[in-house]
This record gives C-alpha cells, structure tokens and sequence, in this order.
C-alpha cells in the first residue's frame, strides 16, 4: 500500500491514505488504471478505455476492449513450491504444488472441453473445501465457463433451487463429507439432484468418504481423478473483461435465492487491489479462510492464488474434535493470514481457549473477520489471547460484490470495533432517511459511483428488474446495500447490522449488533438473537438467548442482562423480553436469520427452510405464550 501511494505521491494532496482515498473516487480512471498494473493484471488484448457512462448506476462499462482469462492470473504467474495445503477435521493433510494445480487444472479442462464445455456453460459443485474444488473452478475459468458452488450441506431443495435455476452442464460433486466427527454420505441426495437437474450432461465425483464410492445411482458418473490424471496444454480462452465468471446466490431466506452474475474481469481487478493492497498479501504468504464453497469468502480465497500465496484449506467443524484444531494448523503451516467470521471469534472466547497459550504464531501478521459486525470485545480477545501485533482487520461488502465495501488497511491504526478504512475506489458514504450524506451519525450504508466488481445483472432477469429493485429503489443512481452503519471520526465504518432487521421502539432507530456487542461479553450467553415485536402501536425488543448448559434463564439473569444492555447502551435498548432457546436459526453460511424469527413471532411461517443449517432451530420461536402478554 506505501509503495502504490508513493508510486502516485505527484496525484495526491499530501501522503496519508485519505489522500489516496480521495484520488481514488474522484479520479477512477486514473485509479483503475494504476491497480491494474501494479498487480500486475495479465491480458492477452489490451483495453481501450477505464471507464464509459461512469454517471449510469448501474450501467458504467468497464476496461472495454481487453482480453483476459481470470485462471491465467491465477496460474501464469511461475510460482513454484507448495499452492495449496488441504486439513480437515480428521487429521489428513495434503499438500499440492503449483505443478501439480497447473497440469490438473490442465487435464480438467480438456475434459470439460470434451464434453462440450466452453464459454457461458455453467459448471456447478457440490463440494468440500477441498483441492479438486480449486482445480474445478480454475478449469472451468480456463474455458470461459461459468463457475457455480454449493457446499454439500445443502439438503436436495435448497442445491436444486439455486442449480435449477441456471441449468448447469456438468455437476461436480463429492461422496460425502465429515463434520462435527460425523460421517456424512451424499449419494443419495446427488443421484436425485442430477436426475433433476435439466440439461445435465456429465456428473463428476470426488472420492472423499469412500476410496471407491459406489456410483452406480448416478448414470455415468465419472471419477475426477479419472479426468485429472492427463497430461495435457494449459490454455487460456481470451475473454472480454465483463464475461461471466462466476454465478453466487443470495441467503434465499425470504424465497427463492437470486443468482448474482459476477464478470471476470471486475472480481479479478478488485480481489487483487483488496489482497495486494488492503491485505498485503505477497508471493510466498500462507493464506487460510474458514469457509465453505457455498459463501463468498471461498470465491475470495482462490483468487489469493494470483499473488503467489499458498492456499490453506480446512473441511470440518472449527472446534473438532477441540477449540484449537485451526490454530494448530495455523503453527504447523506458518499462516501469515488468517481469516474467520465474527461468530467463530466469539464462539472461541466462551470456549475458553486462548491461542498465544498453546501455539506459536510467529509468521501469523493479519486476522480477518467478517460474516456479521466484530463486537468490540472480540477486538479485546484476539489482541489479549491471539496476539498482541498483528493486524484485525473486520471487512464488510457480500456476496452482492463479491469483495468488501470496507476493510483492513497496513498503514492505518485498528480501532476497537471499527472497520479500518473504506475500500480504494468505492464510494461509501452513509446516507440518513432523507437520502443526505452523514458522518458520525448512523444510517444506510451505500456507494453512490460504480467499481468494477459491480454484478453483471441477476439470471434470468430480463431488463435487469430484479437486480435494480434489490439495489437501487431506495436511493436514485445509488447503490443501497442494506447494512446500518456509521462513517466515525477515524473515516472507518462500524456496522450495526442490516437495515431490514433494524429496531424501532418509540420511533428510535437501534441497530442489532449494538445489543449483541453487550450481551455476548456475558459468560453465561452462548449466543442470541433478538427482533422487535409489532405490539400496542408500538415495536417491542424481544431477546433470545442460548445458554451456556449449565445456566438457566432465571430472575437474577434476567436482571443482569438488563443492567449490562441498559449500562452499556440507552435504555431503550434494554429488552421487553427475554426468552431461552435452545438454538439461533442460521444460514450455511453461519448467518443468524432475524427476520425468520421475526416472521414467527408476528405467527408467520418460515417459507424457505432449506436455506437454513438449522431449521428445527426454529421451532424454538413458534407459538411462545410469553409474547401474546
């Protein structure tokens, strides 16, 4: 990041990161221009301008011209050593080198194009965080094809609901998997998704529970190390910069989930501007990111492979069979950065562990986190019981951008419960209720210029309608994208949560995440949720709590929750009522789902619970007598 601000020093009012910030927004072209090549992008055709209709929102145009292919900038490059270290839960460990990645990746490829395979088919999986995935991916970029993934626990509803949508040609997909010291088959479920799945050509299975797995549910299924054990020519189709890469999926918590088109050439240009600038990441850095193929995070992982870095991969539950598995492989491997959610953070401090005591991280320099808002006591808990001189780094954007609106920043300080910077090149303000930018002061989160990992538009969305309903009715020309927020004194960003699960007692706005950074600190508290209730004329506050096992919710508890909310915040955060669960419904992607919880305690149904880890969690919130008084 210095030596980009440097290399720019003569465009910039002085030589601080607000002055890069500036320039960034207010000269993209110029901006655009100098992150591609300072990391360097590889074409095969050079573009011909930045930017054209840069005052549509959406509809700016970018980089036109070039030709490019993102699995050469992940691949073309000539590292050698290790590309990617797999572990999971069980103990296996495999690593793979940049020799082997290229000549499987070539060998898949081929395959794929033997099959029919090529620019705008959509290749699916239903994988593991493993190394055939990476190799998949990559081989499926090599041709132009679309990438699409789901992790493999997405019961059959909710992988057909977001694959069916898009008709993919090939399925890659595994035998099963290991969580939570279970052994989990997937055959069953994957011979029912590809009978269904229209226009499926070729089912492709991964060998991970079993050695030899029994396909024969499958009509001609083959092995992937049937097709990885070629030796054939790596090549590169040459693709226009907007060309469809990759195709993600909204949580589908409130119907069905929409299919968001990611271009190429934008989720290359802003991961790089975000892993070589935002993160320092550098040819030879060992990188990890809990995640599993079905959140954006993993999208965002693989393409740290174009700086050089070895890829760490974990399949499994984060705290089997013990809190200290990830840390452990993080000593073992020297990670240099380490990226998780806020919840996992959370989870691992009411475990009691604490990291510094048990491994060495000496090669560890940055810890990553998103997922939801990090309460500021989890900043205290990395710092004390991680380590004291690394960079936290809370980042913030979504499967809408595939990248972060804001982020970590080597030249900054972190600031307890903040965000350190917004993102180079990204707009971001803070807009109150009547549309006015506003600092210091919370209110909507939006980006009022385009960037170049903006979506290419929804699948199967004729007129882009859908697309612009989900984010640009609330503000003209502005992009809105739902998250409470507040731009500080320092101009980084703490977060308060969504907009849609936003409190409103008496009319006062209070974010969600601002009864969650109090309540978690609470050791008797696992974790909770918490929405208003519709009652009186009036919206009341209603926690759900899950209790550590040997708690129970009584009179004194009550009481203590209500002083800590009531001492650390107003009182009107404080709860009408608190209730026990025995579970918080999430997402796959380990979100809490307050508006579910929402819809049961005003007596609606949950329409959508395949896309829930947990849906019997629900049961927990249906019918509570202690809400009708």
């Amino acid at each position: 990041m210095h030596r980009f601000l440097m290399q720019h020093a003569e465009r910039l009012e002085a030589l601080d990161y607000a002055s890069l910030y500036r320039w960034s927004v207010e000269k993209p072209a110029e901006f655009w221009a100098a992150v591609w090549d300072f990391c360097g992008i590889r074409a095969q055709a050079p573009y011909r301008t930045v930017v054209e209709h840069y005052g549509r929102m959406p509809g700016a145009s970018w980089f036109d011209g070039a030709m490019l292919n993102y699995a050469e900038n992940l691949l073309g490059h000539g590292q050698q050593g290790v590309a990617l270290v797999f572990a999971d839960e069980r103990g296996e460990r495999v690593t793979m080198s940049w020799v082997e990645l290229r000549r499987q990746v070539a060998s898949v490829s081929e395959a794929l194009r033997g099959l029919g395979v090529g620019p705008g088919d959509r290749v699916a999986a239903l994988l593991p965080n493993r190394p055939e995935t990476i190799v998949a991916a990559l081989a499926a970029a090599c041709l132009g094809a679309t990438w699409s993934s789901c992790s493999p626990d997405f019961g059959v509803h909710g992988v057909l609901d977001r694959f069916g949508q898009i008709a993919p040609k090939v399925l890659f997909a595994v035998d099963g998997y290991f969580y939570n010291g279970k052994s989990i088959d997937c055959l069953d479920a994957l011979a029912t998704i590809a009978a269904a799945l229209e226009g499926l050509e070729a089912v492709v299975v991964t060998a991970y529970r079993h050695s030899e797995p029994d396909l024969s549910s499958i009509p001609g299924a083959l092995r992937f190390d049937e097709i990885s054990g070629s030796s054939a020519e790596l090549s590169f189709e040459p693709l226009p910069f907007a060309h469809p890469l990759s195709i993600l999926y909204s949580s589908g918590t409130t119907g069905i989930p929409k299919c968001i088109v990611h271009g190429a050439g934008g989720t290359l240009l802003q991961h790089r501007k975000e892993h070589v600038l935002h993160t320092d990441i550098r040819a030879g850095d060992v990188v990890f990111y809990f995640t599993s193929c079905g959140w954006m995070m993993w999208n965002w992982l693989l393409s740290t492979l174009a700086c050089g870095a070895t890829v760490v991969l974990y399949d499994g539950a984060p705290l089997y069979p013990d809190p200290g598995v990830l840390w452990r492989i993080a000593e073992r491997e020297s990670i240099t950065v380490f990226g998780t959610s806020a919840r996992y953070l959370s989870a691992l401090e009411k475990t009691g562990y604490k990291p510094r005591e048990h491994v060495k991280l000496d090669a560890l320099k940055a810890v990553l986190s998103t997922g939801s808002p990090l309460a500021p006591s989890s900043f205290d808990y990395v710092y004390a019981d991680i380590k004291a001189d690394v960079q936290l780094a809370s980042i913030s954007g979504g499967t809408d951008i595939v990248s972060c609106f804001a982020l970590g920043n080597p030249l900054l300080p972190v600031h307890r419960g903040e965000l350190q910077s917004r993102g180079l090149g990204m707009k971001v303000g803070i807009f109150n209720e009547a549309g006015e930018p506003v600092t210091e002061e919370k209110g909507e989160l939006v980006c009022t210029a385009p960037f170049p990992s903006m979506p290419l538009g929804f699948w199967n969305d004729p007129g882009q309608t859908m697309y612009r309903t989900a984010y640009f009715d609330r503000f003209a020309n502005v992009w809105w994208h739902g998250d409470y927020a507040e731009l500080t004194e320092h101009d980084g960003i703490t977060m308060f949560g969504r907009s849609d699960a936003v409190l409103n007692p008496g009319g006062v706005r209070i974010g969600t995440a601002e009864i969650y950074r109090v309540v978690e600190q609470m050791p008797e508290l696992v974790e909770s949720i918490v929405v208003g209730q519709q009652w009186e004329d009036d919206t009341r506050i209603v926690l759900f709590v899950r209790l550590r096992a040997d708690c129970t919710l009584d009179a004194g508890l009550e009481q203590r929750i209500r002083q800590a909310i009531r001492k650390h915040t107003t009182p009107r955060h404080v709860p009408a009522k608190i209730l026990a669960v025995d579970d918080i419904p999430r997402t796959r992607s380990g979100k809490i789902v307050e508006l579910a919880v929402r819809d049961l305690v005003h007596g609606r149904e949950v329409t959508n619970k395949d896309a829930l880890a947990n849906p019997e969690a629900l049961d927990g919130f249906r019918n509570r007598p202690e809400l009708s008084a």
